[in-house]
């Protein structure tokens, strides 16, 4: 199992190995109630990155329940339909970088598609696309859609010499126990021109203070192995051979939205469990639109929002 030992109550950072680690909080899975402990956030100072302690990487099949978000198809609703838009136009303006035609896509952790689908509407360039998941239930959705798709983790993943124009990484590298493993081989299967598009939560934001000591929904507990701010994600993308060629805050609607219904599910006000997480309750659109609408005011004024988006190229001589 990948985990961060402990040696005299100093957890072992799993990028550096070293112990220039500090606790930092105490978080609960507050959305799928897979497990009733309170697992450890730690920080590591030389690595600026958070960790969770004991990191359950061999227990997939049980922080996963079966209805994960990424396994569903998502029902169609006015916030969904506005977030598609948005991904399509953000999509748009990444692809046009790409040059060549019959492209192909990569999608790690892309559950039903849905993502893969978006970049086929938005530049259909893109004949061809690959999913990689760990859900046989996705599978079905997505290889119906007209996808590849690979069942297992991507440290398994063998292209047969293939290499993708487009690989995406939306709310993927924070799940692996080695990002800089997985980014180094993503790196080796791009094209010469190809792009890699990272979305993964920022700890340094608003919202990761205010509920730091209350479960923060961007902890994702315990399914976030490491988390990263800017300076991090950014260094370990050039240790994996890349280079940056984009960068932006985005809004973090989705861990605004959980951490406050478990800050009223504390209340008693609500009630939100392992049959019905808290993506599927009826709040959660409403708590979404506002949210990202206080995000997306703040963006323009350079606030560090709770989710970051990398577009990384390989390294140039």
């Amino acid at each position: 199992m990948a985990m961060a030992a402990t040696d005299h109550g100093v957890a072992e950072c799993p990028l550096c190995h070293g112990r220039q680690t500090q606790l930092h909080a105490r978080a609960m899975d507050i959305e799928y109630f897979t497990s009733d402990d309170a697992f450890e956030i730690w920080h590591c100072s030389a690595c600026g990155v958070l960790f969770v302690h004991p990191m359950l990487a061999d227990e997939l099949d049980r922080i996963y329940p079966a209805n994960y978000y990424s396994f569903q198809k998502l029902s169609k609703n006015l916030v969904v339909s506005i977030k598609e838009w948005l991904d399509r136009r953000a999509l748009e303006r990444l692809t046009r970088q790409i040059p060549g035609d019959n492209l192909s896509v990569l999608d790690i952790g892309g559950g039903t598609g849905w993502l893969a689908d978006q970049v086929k509407a938005a530049d259909p360039r893109f004949r061809s696309s690959t999913i990689v998941d760990i859900d046989p239930g996705a599978r079905d959705v997505a290889l119906q859609a007209g996808h590849a798709y690979f069942l297992g983790r991507f440290e398994e993943f063998d292209a047969a010499g293939r290499r993708f124009d487009l690989i995406l990484m939306l709310n993927l590298i924070e799940h692996v126990p080695d990002p800089r493993a997985v980014l180094a081989k993503a790196a080796s299967l791009l094209t010469p021109n190809g792009l890699i598009w990272i979305k993964t939560p920022n700890f340094d934001s608003l919202d990761a203070r205010l509920f730091r000591h209350r479960s923060w929904a961007g902890y994702h507990t315990p399914r976030h192995f490491v988390i990263f701010r800017r300076e991090s994600l950014e260094r370990i993308g050039r240790e994996a051979g890349l280079e940056v060629a984009g960068f932006e805050y985005t809004q973090g609607a989705p861990f605004w939205s959980v951490s406050i219904l478990a800050a009223l599910q504390r209340l008693g006000w609500v009630r939100v469990s392992a049959e019905r997480p808290a993506i599927y309750h009826p709040l959660t659109p409403i708590l979404q639109a506002l949210s990202a609408g206080f995000d997306f005011a703040r963006q323009p004024f350079g606030a560090k929002l709770s989710q970051m988006v990398l577009t990384l190229r390989r390294a140039r001589d």
